[in-house]
């Protein structure tokens, strides 16, 4: 009975979504929107299913230099904001935001190609959304980003609700961020059949202790730091990236600290090295409704060592699919000590772990 109710749900978002279109409610304001529906199965718990995944609504505003963006996300248990923000375009190099705005760090704008991402997403280091001011230039040649985040998207570290991964209040590390400042560069060297993005970001982040009435951990305000090289190429159909980056927060007494995504709070190692290796291709088919196969295999491992702790890899093996409006992954995701695939959290390691992988199917409609 239970899955027939999900499937009715499931039915009426896709029907109600076939009728919709991105509306463009005057020249310069655009609202669009999303309905996903998701079926996972995995080889380490028996609760494979199909069920509703996301509805989103966006919205887009952009007019004589003047621009703005919002989307917000309802899933199963939680809603949350995606980004929120405006800005103003000095010319056709240099912009600026203010609000919830992506964090420039490493590769851009994802450092992945499923709808898993790497392993930086899960440290907060990978489409991470935070409230600030975030300065680009870009002339096609060189960008430059320099960004000041005065927290995170909620401004309230107790708050487990959120799409990007943050650090977290939680008995045993009870810390929030309190200021973020980021700098990123990027060249663009292209030449006749290939295209690279060569770049490296920097990021320097302070932390409140901010102790909960449960709390039995002697600690203090901190800060942490993070540094990355990254390098996209694009040639003919196909498209590789790499990246490497270090991270450490300095916490008192502690090799750990907590962040918290999707209601739940985890533990991840306070300092690690993170490899991250991928691999794509883009196929044009025709096989009816389907256009585009976009091929490709993700690798992440993080490198993490002291008491308690292990490495953590991910590596996630699939194709997005292009038919229409509908653009749907198909990922085999194989993890090792990795949070969401069955893992306490990332970089550490209460017991022996072992291999456990999942099918993951995302149809989604985008309008």
């Amino acid at each position: 009975m239970a899955v027939f109710k999900r499937l009715v749900i499931v039915c009426l978002c896709i029907w109600v979504s076939f009728s919709a279109h991105a509306v463009k409610v005057t020249d310069e304001l655009d609202l669009g929107g999303a309905v996903r529906v998701n079926y996972g199965w995995k080889d380490y718990a028996n609760d494979s299913k199909l069920e509703f995944e996301l509805f989103r609504v966006d919205v887009n505003y952009k007019d004589d230099g003047l621009f703005a963006s919002a989307q917000y996300r309802w899933y199963q248990d939680i809603d949350v904001i995606h980004h929120a923000y405006a800005g103003y375009n000095f010319n056709e190099e240099q912009s600026v935001q203010i609000g919830v705005t992506q964090v420039p760090f490493g590769l851009l704008p994802y450092g992945a190609h499923s709808f898993w991402f790497s392993a930086n997403y899960y440290l907060g280091f990978e489409d991470d959304y935070d409230a600030g001011i975030h300065w680009k230039y870009d002339d096609k040649n060189w960008r430059f980003d320099l960004a000041y985040f005065f927290n995170d998207e909620y401004g309230d570290g107790a708050r487990y609700d959120r799409y990007s991964f943050d650090v977290a209040i939680t008995d045993e590390s009870p810390y929030e961020e309190s200021g973020q400042l980021n700098a990123r560069i990027e060249r663009d060297i292209t030449t006749e059949n290939t295209k690279h993005k060569i770049g490296a970001s920097l990021q320097y982040s302070q932390l409140d202790y901010l102790p909960t009435t449960n709390s039995q951990v002697e600690g203090k305000d901190t800060d942490g730091y993070a540094a990355s090289f990254h390098w996209q190429v694009d040639w003919a159909k196909w498209q590789g990236q790499f990246q490497y980056m270090y991270y450490e927060y300095d916490m008192p007494d502690s090799n750990r600290i907590a962040l918290s995504a999707f209601a739940y709070p985890f533990e991840i190692a306070s300092s690690a090295d993170v490899l991250t290796l991928n691999l794509a291709r883009s196929i044009d088919v025709d096989w009816g409704p389907i256009t585009n196969l976009n091929c490709y295999n993700d690798f992440s491992q993080v490198f993490a060592s002291g008491e308690g702790l292990e490495d953590s890899i991910q590596n996630v093996t699939g194709c997005a699919i292009t038919a229409g409006k509908f653009y749907s992954y198909v990922d085999w995701i194989a993890g090792n000590n990795m949070w969401f695939i069955n893992g306490p959290g990332v970089g550490i390691s209460n017991a022996p772990t072992e291999w456990s992988s999942r099918l993951n199917i995302n149809i989604g409609l985008y309008f």
